[in-house]
């Protein structure tokens, strides 16, 4: 572990031979956050990747939770591990979520909504994804974020020990931060758009990352994609391993991280 223990790590190669890797290297209990952001069971191509799954749920659960299992092994006793998914899936994942870290480790579910996607003349709009976050032990890192909640009316309560703020929207006081997160997706004209498909926000993983760990901490994604994780780890002071099998994600975490920042490796 010595030679990596300072080294922010970019890993070409599949997520089960890398976490194995990991381990065999001495880093079992090193990582305090995980993030994953995997296929959806969506049946869709995207351009650098397949959401179709032949074996039908069956085998996406398999494959799926697979991966996980092996990732706990890597967490801290204080770690956490956040999955993020949306509605084709994430309620049967929860329930193999709950067999694996044990129902009472079941931290939050934590719902992103955003404008972005189409529109169903048989439904609702489909405006949100579903982040399981999971503790290790009962033991886990947790730092409160705070936001405004703003006071009904936009007017002043004036109650007794209360403080409270006013900016153009009204009266507002400082909360802790709810479950349910608003965060436009990257737009089109944004700085940190890659091209990536199913790119997400640093700020997303900004809330997650501050939430969960502090500074110098170790994060990790093993489905890294576009490396939003890598670069707000990066950004906010905290070190990270992050893997990817296929080529076109590894070339666009590379594009986006300073050089210098990390050491590449293919396994």
């Amino acid at each position: 572990m010595d030679k990596y223990s300072d080294k922010n790590l970019v890993i070409q190669g599949d997520n089960n031979a890398v976490i194995n890797s990991l381990l065999e290297e001495g880093w079992r209990g090193k990582i305090s956050f995980i993030y994953i952001d995997p296929p959806y069971f969506s049946n869709s191509e995207y351009g650098s990747y397949s959401d179709k799954w032949h074996g039908g749920m069956d085998q996406y659960i398999a494959e799926l939770m697979g991966c996980i299992a092996p990732m706990k092994e890597l967490l801290a006793d204080d770690g956490v591990i956040a999955v993020h998914l949306d509605w084709h899936a994430v309620h049967y994942v929860k329930v193999e979520m709950d067999k694996l870290f044990g129902y009472r480790n079941f931290v939050n579910e934590l719902i992103w909504s955003y404008k972005s996607g189409g529109a169903s003349k048989r439904s609702f709009a489909k405006k949100h994804d579903n982040i399981l976050v999971y503790s290790k032990t009962k033991d886990y890192y947790y730092n409160p974020r705070k936001e405004k909640s703003y006071n009904r009316g936009g007017k002043p309560y004036r109650f007794k020990g209360v403080e409270e703020f006013c900016d153009e929207n009204g009266w507002y006081t400082m909360v802790n931060q709810k479950d349910v997160i608003h965060i436009d997706m990257v737009g089109r004209s944004s700085s940190e758009r890659t091209g990536y498909p199913t790119q997400k926000p640093e700020k997303l993983l900004d809330v997650l990352i501050e939430s969960f760990t502090e500074p110098g901490d170790l994060t990790a994604d093993f489905f890294a994609g576009s490396g939003t994780l890598a670069a707000s780890a990066l950004k906010n002071g905290r070190r990270f391993i992050i893997c990817d099998r296929e080529p076109e994600a590894i070339e666009a975490c590379e594009k986006r991280l300073p050089e210098g920042s990390f050491e590449l490796r293919k396994i």
